[in-house]
């Protein structure tokens, strides 16, 4: 069984992704590591380039700027990668997600067991959504809990944007991947970098989704949906996270939006009925 890695990124270094980190979560279960470097402002390309890490294949592109389709140049950057790739599973993993070492095991025996399944066509991760500080994380339907980060080669697929893939049956329609529950866990850290760091994301990405962002206050959040985090961050992005102790404290005074009222009404709905009501990128067969 062959596997690749793949990811996107673009002034990695200057948005301040742990993008390094996250590439050696999963280096000890992959084959070759794809990875589209976007040109951009920084050093990220030459970060990658000096790691001298043999299973990394670097290939350098341009983004459209013209582009205002929502998220396509991200589904561009992404399919750039996975069409490079030359394994039998394809291991997508964005620049702010990383692997606890303790699952690698569980993914590899995922992909084993279901490597010869044709009912099976991608594998789905449960999912951290840290906010505020490596103690805190999210739940509610708003942020999805589960998704699918690794597909096989063999499935025709395509990303309309970075988040998903649509599976093409014809050439005229797309549906979500079929998948089975790798047993895993994806650590997304995006949002425990700086508010400023954050803030600089958004002013440079929000052409690619032809929107315009608030500005960024980690402390005007809906307090509801915190949850303190007790288990162990992997090894590998230890030394990135920052060391403040606690869960993140939000501004007691902040009112919650339309979008957020909505989700807690949902997470309610969730409590009382035991639903699951967030957001699936794919339909879960194993």
């Amino acid at each position: 069984m062959k596997v690749s890695a793949c990811t996107f990124i673009r002034n990695g270094q200057l948005l301040g992704y742990p993008f390094v980190e996250s590439i050696r979560s999963v280096l000890p279960i992959v084959d070759e590591f794809v990875i589209a470097v976007g040109q951009g402002d920084d050093d990220t390309l030459a970060i990658l380039q000096d790691l001298k890490e043999p299973k990394l294949r670097l290939i350098e592109t341009v983004w459209n700027d013209h582009m205002r389709v929502k998220g396509y140049v991200y589904g561009q950057q992404k399919m750039i990668a996975q069409f490079a790739c030359t394994g039998e599973w394809i291991f997508y993993l964005e620049g702010d997600e990383v692997v606890h070492e303790k699952d690698l095991p569980l993914i590899q025996a995922s992909m084993q067991l279901h490597l010869d399944d044709p009912a099976v066509e991608a594998l789905v991760f449960d999912y951290l959504h840290f906010y505020g500080n490596a103690n805190t994380y999210l739940w509610s339907p708003g942020w999805y809990r589960r998704a699918p980060r690794i597909i096989k080669a063999s499935v025709r697929s395509y990303a309309p944007d970075g988040l998903f893939w649509l599976v093409l049956d014809s050439n005229k329609r797309g549906r979500y991947p079929q998948a089975a529950h790798t047993g895993a866990t994806l650590y997304h850290y995006g949002w425990v970098r700086s508010e400023a760091q954050m803030n600089l994301k958004a002013s440079r990405v929000e052409k690619y989704w032809n929107k315009q962002n608030a500005a960024i206050d980690y402390r005007e959040m809906d307090g509801r949906i915190l949850r303190e985090f007790s288990g162990t961050h992997p090894a590998v992005v230890q030394d990135w996270l920052p060391k403040e102790p606690g869960l993140f404290q939000v501004n007691p005074d902040y009112q919650p939006s339309r979008k957020q009222r909505r989700h807690w009404r949902m997470l309610q709905l969730e409590r009382w009925f035991g639903l699951d009501l967030g957001k699936k990128h794919y339909k879960l067969v194993r």
